[in-house]
């Protein structure tokens, strides 16, 4: 969820998260560079291992051939997630089939606690079939954020909540059949300017 990113989430805020919440949050580093930046950041991404909603282990090699095309959040998230999925799958169902089989669409979860394979399984399915969710330790999660340079922090627990709800960029990361950066979208992108970018690199 997002709440704009500065103004809405206080330090304060990370005492009664979750851990692995935490952890993630004081991991976290500054969001990428938007566009109008040369098109390659070095260092943005890098192998990954987690593991897929079907319980396979999974790293960044396995989509090796193929573009991927990455956001993340995490499935108790009430706004900005359902709405990142939701144009991920119309951004694949607008491609061409031979171009969609070529994009490899990924969905990190950032909330590892409690975003079980089972579970991914179950929310991503709700949004297209050939969504992959992804999550693992803390550890290996934490790795993945540093390595997109994800913002991610946890907020302050609102009243009658156990919890409190983590703030994450909604960034979608475009990357090469070789695993290197091509292209950062907004957040705030279609579903057609998401398939237009993918176009450019993977063809019409």
């Amino acid at each position: 969820m997002s709440r704009g990113l500065a103004a809405a989430l206080i330090v304060a805020g990370l005492a009664g998260a979750p851990a692995a919440a935490q952890s993630l949050a004081a991991s976290a580093v500054a969001p990428p560079a938007p566009p109008g930046l040369p098109s390659a950041i070095p260092g943005l991404g890098g192998p990954f291992h987690l593991v897929d909603h079907t319980g396979t282990p999974r790293s960044d090699a396995d989509y090796r051939g193929r573009f991927m095309l990455v956001t993340f959040g995490y499935t108790a998230c009430p706004d900005l997630c359902p709405l990142q999925l939701e144009k991920m799958a119309a951004a694949l169902d607008t491609l061409a089939p031979a171009i969609a089989g070529k994009v490899a669409p990924l969905f990190v979860s950032i909330d590892p606690a409690h975003d079980t394979p089972e579970h991914l399984a179950e929310y991503v399915a709700a949004f297209h079939p050939a969504i992959i969710g992804l999550t693992g330790s803390p550890a290996q999660v934490g790795a993945v954020v540093r390595a997109y340079r994800v913002h991610v922090a946890v907020a302050a627990k609102a009243a009658g909540s156990s919890e409190g709800a983590i703030d994450h960029t909604g960034f979608f990361y475009l990357m090469g059949p070789d695993g290197g950066f091509l292209s950062l979208i907004m957040a705030d992108a279609s579903a057609d300017e998401i398939a237009a970018r993918v176009r450019k690199y993977a063809g019409s």
